[in-house]
C-alpha cells in the first residue's frame, strides 16, 4: 500500500512539471506581450488626457474670443465665428477621447481572453496539483495510521509478554511452594517415623525387662 501511494504522488509530481516547462518556454514572449499591453495602455492614456487638455483650451478660447468680440462691430458674426471653430476643435477632442477609450477596451479585451486562455492551459495543472495535495493527504493518513498499528501491536505484543511472564513467574512460585511442602511433609513423615520407632523399641525393651522379671 505504501509503494502504491509512493507511485501516485511521483506519478503527480512528473505531471506537474510539464505545464512548468511550458510556461518557462512562454514566460519570454508573456514579457513582450505584457510589454505591448502597457504601452498601447499608455497612448490609450496619453490620448485621452490630451482630449481633455485641448477641451479645456479650447474653452477658455471660446471665452476669450468672446470677450473680444464684444469689443468689435459684428458682434455676433465673431461669436458665430469663434463657435464653430470651438465645435471642430471639441469634435476632434471628442474623436481623440473615443479612440483612446477603444484603445483602452481594446487592451482590456485582449488581457481578459489571455486570462481566459490561461486558466485553461492551467487548468491541467491546477487538477494535478488537487489531486497531488489528496494524494499526500493519504498517504500521511495512511502513514499515521500504521505508526498507530504498530504503536498498539507493539503495546498489546508487549501487554502479552509481560502476562506470560507473571504466569511463569506464578507457575515457578508455585512449583518451588510445592517443592517446599512436600520437603518439609517428607521430613514430618521421617520424623514421626522415627518417634513411633524409638518409642516401640523403648516399649520392647520394656516388655522383655517384664518379662524376665516374671520367669524368675
Amino acid at each position: 500500500m505504501e509503494n502504491r501511494s509512493l507511485s501516485v504522488v511521483a506519478g503527480l509530481i512528473a505531471l506537474l512539471a510539464l505545464p512548468v516547462v511550458a510556461l518557462a518556454a512562454d514566460s519570454e514572449v508573456d514579457a513582450a506581450q505584457q510589454a505591448a499591453w502597457q504601452e498601447r495602455m499608455d497612448k490609450a492614456t496619453a490620448m485621452q488626457a490630451e482630449s481633455k487638455a485641448r477641451r479645456d483650451e479650447a474653452d477658455k478660447l471660446l471665452d476669450q474670443q468672446n470677450i473680444l468680440c464684444d469689443k468689435k462691430f459684428l458682434v455676433n458674426d465673431c461669436r458665430n465665428a469663434a463657435h464653430r471653430e470651438y465645435l471642430k476643435t471639441v469634435e476632434q477632442t471628442r474623436r481623440l477621447s473615443i479612440e483612446g477609450k477603444a484603445l483602452e477596451r481594446e487592451v482590456n479585451l485582449e488581457q481578459f481572453r489571455a486570462r481566459e486562455k490561461q486558466s485553461e492551459q492551467e487548468a491541467p495543472r491546477h487538477a494535478a496539483e488537487l489531486r497531488l495535495r489528496k494524494a499526500n493527504t493519504a498517504a500521511t493518513r495512511q502513514a499515521t495510521d500504521e505508526k498507530i498499528a504498530a504503536s498498539q501491536a507493539a503495546k498489546a505484543k508487549k501487554t502479552a509478554e509481560g502476562e506470560q511472564r507473571k504466569a511463569a513467574n506464578a507457575a515457578k512460585f508455585q512449583k518451588r511452594q510445592a517443592d517446599h511442602d512436600a520437603r518439609v511433609a517428607k521430613k514430618l513423615r521421617e520424623a514421626e517415623q522415627r518417634t513411633a520407632e524409638m518409642a516401640a523399641r523403648g516399649q520392647a525393651k520394656e516388655q522383655a525387662k517384664a518379662d524376665a522379671k516374671v520367669q524368675k
